[in-house]
């Protein structure tokens, strides 16, 4: 064994530093999911600023340094509060917002969302089928994104009353709306388990159905939109 590390002691320091690396600066995060809907497509590999927000201890959620903010419209990587397991969904609200939820409809500050542009589509849900989509896009103040509507889907949270968000919490949703674990569910996600910005595409396949790269998607900026 000593003479096995001594031989590849090269490589195994190039792991270490792979690691640390991917636990500290960078990441990426293949999308197994229809939550986000119809920005990210399940088999999207995004890649992961983990430098956005906060200098973390390599493999904890020791901060130790604030390097920005979370914005609205920024698509974040965290740790649910629930679980612990890693989500990716889209920052709604920051902290000392006032936001509620009618009908689907986001109210931040008192004021609406706007809606526009819809078109049709469909979306497959295990044990369900194939229901009737609604895309369109949401604006709210300078924040502006493609978000999906399943109409058909009784059992989603489409309302919750006003809430503020207190200092060091934000509240997040996916963008296909009525199919996403996010807040109304896990709860506010606390800044510390916050793991990064998701700034693009990186590669992508239909994983479900052909596995053929979608070529289209790789290098695409996601961005804060």
């Amino acid at each position: 064994m000593k003479s096995w590390l001594r031989a590849n002691k090269g490589f195994i320091a190039f792991l270490m530093l792979f690691g640390l690396f991917r636990t500290a600066v960078a990441d990426w995060n293949p999308i197994p999911s229809a939550s986000m809907h119809p920005n990210l497509l399940e088999g999207d590999v995004v890649f992961v600023n983990r430098l956005a927000f906060d200098l973390k201890v390599p493999l904890t959620d020791v901060v130790v340094a604030h390097l920005g903010e979370p914005q609205r419209g920024d698509i974040v990587t965290f740790s649910s509060p629930l679980d612990k397991t890693r989500l990716i969904k889209r920052v709604i609200a920051l902290p000392g917002d006032t936001v509620a939820m009618q009908k689907d409809q986001i109210i931040i500050n008192g004021q609406p969302a706007g809606y526009s542009m819809p078109s049709q589509a469909v979306e497959a849900i295990d044990h369900v089928g194939t229901l009737q989509a609604l895309q369109l896009t949401e604006k709210s103040g300078s924040s502006e994104r493609r978000i999906q509507l399943l109409p058909q889907v009784v059992s989603s949270k489409r309302d919750f009353a006003p809430m503020t968000i207190p200092q060091g919490s934000y509240l997040v949703l996916g963008d296909n709306r009525n199919n996403s674990f996010d807040s109304r569910y896990i709860g506010l996600v606390p800044r510390e388990m916050l793991i990064g910005r998701a700034e693009r595409v990186l590669v992508s396949a239909d994983i479900v159905g052909n596995w053929m790269p979608r070529t289209e998607r790789f290098g695409m900026a996601l961005g804060g939109q």
